[in-house]
């Protein structure tokens, strides 16, 4: 890996590199395709990638803004974690890899399995893993399983499912978060599309994983019962920033430089094996900047959703602070804490 690149960056040239060539019609079906199934309400019986081009334009497509959200996920769990570090981490139904990527930039130390049923995907991620020079990366071990509720996980450091959730049904879903929290010595993260469906998916997967004797640790700063109305029309997510290359414009008929992915996530820790404190309050929408006033909608420690205003005139630093701060971020900041 070239010292002087970012990982986005690294990930980027891989994907480039590998997907050069593919033809353009055949990409352009192969998306169109992914988005039909990823669109549908029906969890699938068999995998949606299901060929080289199918693999090759989820990677184009999705795996940018799949490795940001996780990337996001795991910054919340480092914050809250700080003196953790996994040495082994199992990614399920990670496809062609992004997760491990995340995991990777996040520590670099741990030893990553990848679970998934699409053998071509599996293919694919060790390409892209190869061809990264990354060594954690080169050295992931690419496994073919089914996923579902015959699927059992070997206990591991840390476990990862990332927009897994949506593809089961569920009773699949509950056996895999079951055995996630089952299998995990220190932590399990699991990401889904910021939807009001993605949100209820986390939700019930947090649920779950209290319900197994873990803890919150990201991004609620409780463990407490969510305060929002599962009835209503609001929902938990967050924002990560993708930089598009010439590639993903090209795949996803875009010209803008960047793209925002919505994401809702839970990172859930093993009381005994980590030391994790959650945030005092999480902004949970996008800070209303007006002129000497920052307005924050937060989630609570007491388990209660709360607006504050914080204005220039009364609180000084912490206006400052407050401009800078953006939706997912802790709130007071704390000192050193992932952007």
């Amino acid at each position: 890996m070239n010292s002087t690149l970012s990982f986005p960056e690294v990930l980027r040239g891989a994907l480039a590199g590998l997907l050069d060539g593919l033809p353009p019609k055949q990409a352009t079906q192969a998306v169109d395709r992914l988005i039909a199934n990823y669109r549908g309400t029906t969890p699938t019986d068999a995998p949606v990638l299901r060929d080289r081009s199918d693999v090759a334009a989820y990677a184009a497509y999705r795996m940018p803004a799949t490795f940001e959200a996780v990337r996001s996920a795991l910054g919340a769990l480092r914050d809250a974690a700080p003196g953790w570090t996994p040495g082994t981490h199992l990614d399920v139904g990670g496809g062609t890899g992004s997760a491990s990527w995340a995991v990777t930039e996040a520590w670099g130390t741990q030893r990553s399995t990848v679970l998934d049923w699409a053998e071509p995907a599996l293919a694919l991620g060790r390409e892209l893993a190869e061809a990264s020079g990354v060594p954690a990366l080169r050295n992931t071990v690419w496994q073919r399983s089914r996923i579902g509720s015959a699927l059992t996980i070997e206990s591991t450091d840390l476990v990862t499912v990332s927009y897994v959730l949506k593809e089961l049904t569920e009773g699949d879903r509950d056996t895999l978060v079951d055995q996630a929290a089952r299998a995990a010595t220190g932590a399990v993260v699991i990401v889904e599309p910021g939807t009001p469906d993605g949100y209820r998916r986390i939700l019930a997967a947090r649920d779950r994983l209290i319900a197994a004797g873990l803890r919150i640790a990201a991004p609620c700063p409780h463990s407490g019962a969510c305060p929002i109305d599962q009835e209503g029309t609001d929902w938990c997510h967050f924002s990560a920033r993708v930089s598009r290359s010439s590639l993903h414009r090209k795949v996803k008929g875009g010209s803008l430089a960047y793209e925002d992915e919505k994401f809702a996530y839970v990172a859930a820790v093993r009381d005994e094996a980590v030391d994790a404190t959650p945030v005092g309050a999480r902004v949970v929408r996008k800070p209303q900047i007006r002129k000497g006033l920052v307005m924050l909608e937060l989630c609570r420690a007491d388990g209660e959703q709360a607006k504050e205003n914080i204005s220039k005139k009364r609180h000084g630093d912490l206006y400052r602070a407050a401009r800078d701060t953006d939706w997912g971020d802790a709130w007071p900041p704390r000192e050193g804490s992932a952007p």
